[in-house]
């Protein structure tokens, strides 16, 4: 435990930020620690209401916090300053082990948080990825977060919506405070924003998304309920969703695109090149320099081209690499699907097959019921295939949610992968078994950090073989495709917002390493263009969990438990890479 706090001494030196609370410590109970811990979670999740939705904490489901302002960023900014000073006062020589952990975490948090509010990202508050305008349809549609079981859920829900105008004009101020300030999204994004919005305005409310919970409504409301809420839903919608869309539409139309950037990269903008040094230490939870990311990826595009050929040789395929991914692109065996409903079966049926083996490699799984659903058609062309956690509570499952504009076009191949990344064991055990930990603090329950998150996930894609999928070689170049299309991230990541590298060029290379086609690496590149350095956490955590593995295997030899390895990885909830590898060295040691 010395050696971890020593580690999270070297964490919180990284960071940029400073504080000037008191260093001194005064004797303070585990009891006060766990009040504080409890008082930052109680505070958050009032400033924060749609993270108690998405949480399953349904006492904030009205309100609707404008984060992207200006005097929120100010109050966000004291309210972490604030728990870091309040932090001084607990001794942490006198904690448990595992408050020791949620100590070194919690002021890890604080720190990464208030360096993040240096950077003006709210003149930047949409884009074609993630905007809580994608997330507003998703909310009403009541298939999200937002619960719509009781008069009351339907009643909040208006509440949450009465504020979107406020939002909105927040957003359009901000963004003209952007486009004074130099701080504006590529062009290249911006017309990709265009039809997102454009596609919530439809000439009837009654065809709304926004109108879906009144269609289902619960039966055992009452008639007087009934026809009051489907009144108030078409007339909030009339007069809140579709004029507020529309005059999002009309700014991103004909003010906003007029002075959006030619520029690709995050670094063409003011101290942009500090701000990706940021977005490169919160994603990776690392140390690692761009320069020393962008050679990992050059390196592990290499090791895995040299694979790819030979599992193609494997085939019988006739032909260069790049002949093969066009077999793959193109050939009528790879798009076996004619419905909507084949593609998510064909999901389950994966499902079915890996369910035997997990036991053999998870003694811990989650309780947290797991579903497949496809994406709602509003976001489905922006859209990735992507992974809804649950609720607290059970209430809500955790949603694989697939994106299938046309299912002829639906390419199998990849299909076994992204369920091991996306549902099972990758997000779905992770993020489920993080949340049902009652042992860990609140703030910790909900915790995320991409290079763990998303590592485990891409880590988990790798565990096809154990179990038993990528049976026939076209699954598992599946397989290599998506772990090729992860180091390939790493290069044009690092390239596009460091290194100068165009959104032209970074489409040519991903086209010239992968199996994608032109509107594929395109969507891709932007999705990297839109949140600088969130790439990078997929490769350099999935790399440091199997080098982990790889190191404990050949140290314990037959002591070594694959299931009581993957156990230790997830049992304390995401953690920075560099405090993973010192708890498994602690494990690890304890095996021995």
């Amino acid at each position: 435990m010395k050696r971890m706090l020593l580690l999270f001494a070297g964490l919180i030196a990284i960071t940029a930020c400073n504080n000037n609370a008191p260093t001194t410590k005064v004797q303070a109970t585990n009891k006060d620690f766990a009040a504080l811990l409890n008082n930052y979670w109680e505070e958050r999740m009032q400033l924060f209401p749609l993270e108690a939705t998405a949480n399953g904490d349904n006492r904030y489901n009205d309100r609707l916090t404008i984060t992207i302002a200006e005097s929120f960023r100010d109050s966000n900014k004291r309210f972490f300053e604030r728990y870091l000073g309040e932090l001084q006062h607990i001794d942490s020589a006198s904690l448990t082990p595992g408050e020791q952990l949620s100590y070194g975490l919690f002021k890890y948090e604080m720190n990464m948080s208030l360096e993040g509010l240096k950077y003006p990202t709210h003149y930047m508050p949409i884009n074609q990825f993630w905007a809580f305008t994608l997330d507003l349809p998703q909310l009403g549609s009541g298939k999200g977060n937002q619960p719509f079981k009781t008069v009351k859920d339907y009643d909040d829900f208006l509440k949450r919506l009465s504020i979107f105008p406020a939002w909105t004009d927040t957003a359009m101020y901000n963004m003209r405070e952007g486009i004074a300030k130099g701080w504006v999204l590529p062009s290249k994004l911006v017309v990709k924003i265009l039809p997102q919005l454009k596609a919530i305005v439809v000439k009837d409310a009654k065809e709304s998304i926004f109108y879906a919970p009144i269609k289902d409504i619960p039966a055992g409301f009452s008639a007087t309920d009934k026809q009051r809420l489907a009144d108030a839903y078409v007339k909030a919608i009339d007069s809140i969703v579709f004029p507020n869309y529309q005059r999002l539409y009309d700014f991103f139309g004909k003010e906003y695109l007029p002075k959006a950037r030619n520029t690709t990269g995050i670094n063409a903008l003011p101290d942009g090149d500090a701000y990706y040094k940021y977005c490169v230490k919160n994603w990776t939870t690392t140390s690692l320099t761009p320069d020393s990311i962008y050679q990992i990826g050059m390196n592990e595009v290499a090791r895995l081209t040299a694979e790819m050929n030979k599992v193609k040789d494997e085939t019988g395929f006739k032909g260069d690499l790049k002949a093969f991914f066009e077999y793959l692109n193109k050939d009528a065996r790879f798009y076996p699907f004619t419905t909507e409903k084949q593609v998510l079966d064909s999901f389950w049926a994966i499902k079915k097959q890996e369910d035997p083996q997990l036991k053999r490699l998870f003694n811990h799984v989650p309780k947290s019921p797991f579903t497949i659903r496809q994406t709602e058609a509003f976001r489905a062309a922006s859209a990735s295939a992507e992974y809804n956690p649950p609720s607290e509570n059970g209430s809500r499952p955790g949603i694989f949610y697939v994106p299938i504009l046309n299912p002829k076009k639906f390419n199998a191949v990849g299909m076994e992968t992204l369920f091991l990344h996306e549902a099972i064991p990758g997000h779905h055990y992770q993020i489920s078994i993080q949340q049902e930990n009652s042992a860990i603090p609140k703030f910790r329950r909900f915790l995320w950090y991409g290079a763990y998150g998303e590592g485990w996930a891409l880590y988990s894609e790798s565990l096809g073989k154990e179990l038993g999928l990528f049976n026939n070689p076209y699954q598992y170049f599946g397989h290599l495709s998506d772990a090729m299309h992860r180091a390939i991230r790493l290069v044009v990541d690092v390239g596009i917002h460091y290194k100068g590298m165009s959104r032209e060029d970074a489409i040519k290379y991903m086209m010239e390493h992968e199996r994608a086609t032109e509107q594929e690496a395109t969507a891709e590149i932007e999705r990297y263009m839109a949140i600088p350095g969130q790439a990078l956490s997929y490769k350099i955590g999935a790399l440091t969990i199997r080098a982990e593995r790889t190191k404990y295997e050949q140290l314990l030899g037959n002591k070594f438990d694959i299931a009581a390895f993957h156990d230790e990885v997830l049992n304390d909830g995401c953690l920075p890479l560099q405090v993973l590898q010192n708890k498994l060295a602690i494990w690890a040691k304890k095996q021995q």
